[in-house]
This record gives structure tokens, sequence and C-alpha cells, in this order.
């Protein structure tokens, strides 16, 4: 990974209308991904239009729990909680308690997961640590069990018939088919643009595509500000920041609240494709799972936390095919990562000049003790 790290750092040291140029190249390849089937990154046993949704969603996720883990340095370990809530109020509102528009439920959503992360975290945030991870771990338990037996949530059953995104089609795009070994625009197989239907699941990958654009453009604006250093300065000593005048208990507050705020809204993109949500659907396998992207991507660096949201959603639906044991080598694969690569694929810079210092003060210490 210190190659794909290189390279990432010679991206970034290109002139702007250069790297403008390349970001739009890319951001069309991410468009027209479900479109072109490549042979080696289509899954042939699962929809690849399903798949990057799902992909999508994970990204979203992991770019919400960097807020809290990343940034602020707080193990969250509940955060499915927070996707559950957004989810169940684009249900109630759209479904089982009223007949509002999608497109309106999604602010509802995201308000409702905000209160909710205030309400859990004003409480819990004076504690830190392990403590802080248990009663994160409680409150996802504690909001899918208030799912399982509430009556008026739809209890075990769940919601259905929830209303997709607003869309109208307003032109097909034809895919590509490559099976004859070179790439034939396959005209019996088109999605149409903006046309949230069941079958075709890849208007909802655009939809989230964008949703993505925007949560990134908020990330970098907020991570540059003076919110984005008073988090950096409570994760690294918060006694410390605490000296210097920073409120990090307002701080953290803060984190808690925008990372539950992008947990709602990923939730409510899932609540309008999957049109049925049950408590089923937020088991505790999820957090952990969101939790795994942020770590092996690498904890505070946005672009980790994707390709970490990538690794952990796209390859056990790549090798489908391999039934069970694609879990095992799934499994063998995170735990070789994290005694090799312990700070992530793609570590944040703080991180490698860090071990960067320590490998210089190892052979400081070498070169004297040999003297």
């Amino acid at each position: 990974m210190n190659w794909a790290q290189t390279q990432l750092d010679r991206v970034k040291g290109l002139p702007k209308p250069v790297k403008i140029v390349l970001w739009v190249f890319f951001a069309i390849f991410l468009f027209l991904l479900p479109l072109l089937n490549i042979p080696i990154i289509t899954t042939p046993d699962s929809d690849f239009g399903g798949v990057l949704f799902t992909v999508a969603t994970y990204v979203l996720v992991a770019l919400g729990l960097n807020i809290v883990v990343g940034y602020a340095g707080l193990l969250d370990l509940g955060y499915v909680g927070f996707y559950a809530v957004g989810a169940y109020t684009v249900g109630v509102l759209s479904s089982l308690h009223g007949k509002w528009p999608w497109l309106w439920t999604v602010p509802a959503a995201i308000v409702v997961a905000l209160v909710s992360g205030v309400l859990l975290g004003a409480p819990t945030l004076r504690v830190r640590g392990d403590y802080l991870a248990i009663v994160t771990l409680g409150f996802g338990e504690i909001v899918r069990l208030s799912l399982v037996n509430s009556q008026w949530l739809g209890a075990a059953a769940g919601i259905s018939q929830i209303p997709p995104p607003p869309g109208k089609a307003l032109f097909d795009l034809p895919s590509l088919d490559w099976s004859s070994g070179a790439p034939v625009v396959d005209l019996g197989n088109t999605t149409s643009f903006l046309k949230f239907g069941i079958v075709d699941q890849v208007p909802y990958y655009w939809l989230a595509l964008f949703v993505i654009g925007l949560v990134l453009l908020f990330d970098h604006l907020i991570k540059s500000s003076r919110v984005g250093r008073a988090w950096e300065a409570t994760r690294e000593d918060e006694d410390a920041a605490e000296l210097m005048g920073v409120p990090t208990f307002r701080f953290k507050l803060l984190a808690f609240a925008l990372g539950a705020c992008i947990g709602g809204l990923s939730g409510a993109l899932f609540a309008g494709k999957q049109q049925f949500i049950s408590p089923d659907s937020f088991q505790l396998l999820l957090s952990i799972l969101f939790i795994a992207a942020v770590v092996v991507g690498g904890a505070g660096n946005r672009w980790g936390v994707i390709l970490g949201a990538i690794v952990v959603s796209y390859f056990p639906e790549r090798f489908r095919e391999f039934a069970d044991f694609r879990v095992l080598v799934f499994g063998l694969a995170l735990l070789v990562l994290t005694i090799f690569r312990p700070q992530g694929l793609l570590p944040p810079r703080r991180t490698i000049r860090a071990k960067r210092a320590d490998a210089r003060e190892a052979v400081l210490e070498e070169g004297e003790a040999g003297a």
C-alpha cells in the first residue's frame, strides 16, 4: 500500500487544472461503471448495480463514522443505531404513519438522527475509551430491541411499501457486453436515467454517488476548519487540549452529532432503495463491519476509509461463488492486515510522519549504543 500512498501523493502534487481534469474523468468513470460490465470487476453472481449501491452506502457510513473515530478519536461501536434511526424515520413518515414523499423524509431523517446523536452523546461523552465503546454498543442494541418490541414502529414485521425516490426517465443508457471478448453495445439491457424502480438498481447507485460527493465536500471543508483542528487536538491529548482552552466536550458532541447525521442520511437512502425495512436489517454485525471499514482503510484519512469500505463490502460479494470459504479467506486477510499494517491501508499523514520519526529515533539510539 506504500505504492498507493505514493501515487496519491503524486496526484496531490499536480497542478490544479490537471487535478480537476483527472477528477472529472474519474467521476465519469464511476458514473459509467455499472454500464461498462468490466469482466474482472463485475459481480457474476449478484446484480452489479445493487452491489455498487451497497458499496456506496458503506462508503457513506464510513465517512460519517470517520468523523467520530478518525477525527475526534471516539470509539463508537453502535453506529448502526443511527443508520436504523434514519431508515425508520423514512419508513414511519412515508408509509406506516404518514404519506410523505421520500424526498421530504430525508431532511427529517437527518434531523432525527442528529437529535439521537445529541441525546446519546450528552450524557455518555464524559466517559472515555473502553467505557464509551461499551455505552455506544449498548445504544445500538437498545435501538434494535426497541424496534423489535414496538408495535408503533412495526415490531418484528417491519415496515413495507416505502416509496422510492422521485424520478422520471429522461433517457436510456445502454450497457456494454464483453462476453464476446470485445465491448459490444447491448441494446437489450438498458438503464433509465433517474427512474427509480425495483428491478434496475443503477439509478440508486447514481443517487448515492451524488450524495457521497456532497459529503466529501462537506468533509473537506470542516476538516480544514477550526473545528477540524479542535478535533485533532482532542484526539491527540484531550487533557492538553483542555489546558489550551479547547472546549473538548462541545467539539466531541459536535462530532457525534455530525456523524449521526450522515448515518441517518445513509439509512434514508437504504430505506428508499429497499422499500422494506425490519429490525433484522440492523444487526450488531453491521456496526462491526462499519468500524472495520474505518480501521482497515486508515482512521482519519477520508480516502483511506473509502478504500476500507470498498474492501469490506465489495470483495465478499465479488467472490460469492466460493460460498462460506470467502468469509474465512476474508477474515484471514483482515487478520494479516491488522498484524502487518495496523495503521490501515491508507493511513493519515500524521501516522506516516510519526512512524518515520520513530524509525529515525530508533536508528539514532542504535548508533549511540554502538558508539
